[in-house]
């Protein structure tokens, strides 16, 4: 079983809304996962990014690997911490 960290869109047409969610690569995209560990609101003016560090990092050493944009967006919160 191959696990992956990847954005499920939520939210109204032309008002999205992501959670970040670790799940089976094999799951569709807004189907079931096995965790939820952020959220990611791209219409926010601030703070529109929450990750859960700890669990993310977790899964990563379990094997996980984060989709291209969960990445680009891990990075930027490390920064900005």
């Amino acid at each position: 079983m191959s696990v992956t960290i990847r954005m499920s869109r939520h939210g109204t047409k032309k008002k999205p809304f992501y959670r970040i969610v670790v799940s089976d690569r094999r799951f569709p995209r807004d189907g079931r996962y096995i965790e939820q560990v952020g959220t990611y609101d791209p219409r926010a003016k601030t703070a529109g990014l929450t990750l859960q560090q700890e669990k993310i990092d977790a899964w990563i050493k379990k094997g996980a690997k984060p989709s291209q944009t969960v990445s680009e967006l891990i990075k930027k919160e490390k920064k900005a911490s």
